[in-house]
């Protein structure tokens, strides 16, 4: 199966990277991860906050297909358990989907993409710095593939 995690951002402080790196490390080579930066839209006086939404959509569709099932990170979205996850991760690897999770920009997705997207998830009711986002969708994809695989790292 192909995972993407398709971020808006670059350029991640050194603790970021380091815990994305090690989390990367310990997936299966089963599960072909890929974190996709995408450079955020220029701001300026003369772009709103919708202008600039815009331009990150235009990015984000150029790297996505129409065959991938595509998830939205989204506080409004719907709080899925470890246990959920593991349960969908199965099914993914068994059917071997190309899954590609989306990460906004400091202000969020567009409405055009919420609305193509096949599923939302929220992470938490708490906003939260997009960089830890990109460690707990890692952590907790390694999560679902140890709870799939009886593996210690996930206690009950």
């Amino acid at each position: 199966m192909q995972f993407d995690l398709i971020a808006i951002g670059r350029r991640m402080p050194a603790w970021i990277d380091s815990a994305f790196c090690e989390y990367s490390k310990r997936l299966p080579k089963s599960i072909n991860f890929n974190l996709i930066e995408i450079t955020p839209a220029t701001r300026t006086k003369n772009k709103n906050s919708e202008q600039l939404k815009k331009i990150e959509e235009e990015k984000i569709n150029a790297v996505i297909t129409s065959d991938n099932i595509v998830i939205v990170l989204d506080e409004k979205g719907k709080i899925i358990s470890s246990h959920s996850l593991s349960v969908q991760l199965q099914t993914w690897m068994d059917d071997q989907q190309h899954i590609s999770v989306l990460i906004g920009g400091a202000d969020g997705l567009s409405s055009s993409i919420k609305n193509k997207a096949d599923q939302i998830w929220s992470l938490s009711e708490m906003t939260l710095p997009h960089g830890l986002v990109r460690i707990i969708m890692i952590e907790q994809l390694y999560r679902a593939w140890s709870i799939i695989n009886c593996h210690p790292y996930h206690r009950k």
